[in-house]
């Protein structure tokens, strides 16, 4: 697979190539049709893979990408449900060590899924609105 460009700057990827028209498939639909090879023109440095998983929204791919475990994902399912909340709750709910739960925190304001905020006089963590996109449109 390779991707290409049209005249008009819409990305494909190239599924088969004859010496006239290409087969391409759009990645924000799924859809494939016949285009003249005239009309298109190699899309160097865009992979192939990374064009498809354009379909999915940006937030879910940011949730995807920084959920190495389960129970990272369940710390910002958490987050929506219940948040923002006082790290000491957090911890003394969630059954992961300190390093481990502290680590997946530093990893997941990294990936911009969640901020620190002060709940209760406490620091404590809430989720990014990138967060509760990415949350939102999992559960959907």
């Amino acid at each position: 697979m390779r991707t290409v460009r049209d005249d008009d700057g819409t990305l494909y990827v190239l599924l088969k190539e004859s010496s006239d028209s290409s087969l391409v498939r759009d990645p924000a639909t799924g859809d494939t049709e016949h285009r003249p090879n005239d009309d298109l023109e190699p899309a160097g440095g865009e992979s192939p893979l990374g064009a498809l998983a354009t379909a999915v929204p940006e937030a879910v791919r940011t949730v995807l990408g920084a959920c190495h475990d389960d129970w990272h994902l369940g710390v910002l399912v958490d987050l929506a449900d219940r948040g923002p909340l006082a790290a000491r709750e957090m911890l003394g709910s969630y059954d992961a060590c300190e390093s481990d739960f502290l680590g997946a925190l530093t990893e997941l304001r990294a990936a911009g899924l969640v901020a620190e905020t002060t709940v209760g006089g406490e620091r404590g963590y809430e989720l990014t609105e990138t967060g509760e996109r990415g949350i939102h449109r999992l559960r959907d």
